[in-house]
């Protein structure tokens, strides 16, 4: 006999009395986990209420499922009696200090934010420093390139101060007629040697002595690339085409050209080296930049030269501070 029949009388069949085994009864033994006694009826509000329980379980236990952060937070476990309430307080994101380990990574501070005061601090003088720097900076650079105005005469000196020489900007790449020729500088001397006798030396590339330093240099110096050819520059704008000096700035030149010279040969020729230098004499080598093949421009190679008169070299310049 079936102990889950509902009659004990009636003919046992394949799922109960009348051969089907009611749906009801099965969910509610399923969900009580009880039996029914032989001959006993079930009750309509009991089934009704364990119904009820079982359906309210669920909805919370799909809740809990959904929402996995509010566990977590929490930090207790909902129990099977009791699906979707903790008896717990549950704490926010919003609601937890900053620096607590259970906030989350998306929410915590970063950058200079998640700094202290002091350093907050320090860090906006150090941007304020830099922004006011990179201001004058470009203040004093458009002062030295823009006409001369009010400004640029009351404070020409401190512009020039601090543009010449790092910050100086050439214009001739961008002129009408942009420089074609190539320029060497070169100097002979003579040099009185130990024993007495005069020796002229050969003449000294300098130009090409500072382009041989440069390059493959990433970081070549101001006096490798600027020195010699400012001087030079300095000297062709004080004298005219003979090479006569014009008003104190063409002494002034001479004098600043023979000196980087003179100590440029103690440093490249054996000669001088050995002997003290007594005069020096300059020359400049102009040879005219090839035009690419494409263009069919010929242009003469031949270099043309012009020699400046020998200098005598003074006693201070000779054996003093130049070497």
């Amino acid at each position: 006999m079936d102990a889950y029949d509902e009659d004990s009388h009636a003919r046992p069949g394949p799922d109960g009395p009348q051969g089907v085994r009611r749906p009801e009864a099965t969910a509610t033994r399923g969900c009580t986990g009880s039996h029914d006694h032989p001959g006993s009826s079930g009750h309509p509000e009991s089934e009704a209420s364990i119904g009820s329980q079982a359906s309210t379980g669920a909805q919370g236990l799909l809740e809990s499922q959904a929402r996995p952060g509010s566990q977590a937070l929490s930090g207790s476990q909902d129990t099977p009696g009791s699906l979707g309430s903790t008896g717990s307080q549950v704490r926010t994101a919003a609601q937890l200090p900053v620096g607590s380990p259970e906030l989350p990574a998306s929410q915590a501070s970063t950058g200079v934010a998640a700094l202290s005061l002091r350093y907050q601090v320090v860090a906006a003088l150090a941007l304020a420093v830099i922004g006011v720097a990179a201001c004058v900076h470009l203040a004093m650079v458009f002062l030295s390139l823009a006409p001369e105005n009010t400004v640029s005469k009351q404070h020409g000196a401190a512009i020039s101060d601090w543009v010449n020489p790092e910050f100086e900007q050439n214009w001739k790449l961008f002129a009408p007629n942009p420089l074609q020729q190539n320029i060497a500088v070169q100097v002979r001397a003579e040099v009185r040697m130990k024993d007495g006798m005069l020796r002229t030396t050969g003449w000294n590339d300098l130009s090409a002595l500072d382009g041989a330093a440069i390059d493959g240099n990433l970081v070549p110096s101001h006096t490798q690339q600027n020195e010699l050819r400012r001087a030079w520059d300095f000297f062709l704008g004080s004298h005219t085409a003979d090479n006569r000096a014009m008003g104190l700035r063409g002494a002034l030149s001479e004098q600043y050209l023979r000196r980087i010279v003179v100590m440029r040969l103690y440093r490249a020729d054996a000669t001088a080296e050995q002997g003290v230098v007594q005069r020096v004499q300059v020359r400049s080598s102009t040879t005219n930049v090839q035009p690419p093949k494409w263009s069919g421009e010929r242009v003469s190679e031949t270099p043309v030269y012009r020699e400046l008169p020998w200098w005598t070299v003074t006693a201070d310049e000779a054996a003093g501070g130049v070497r």
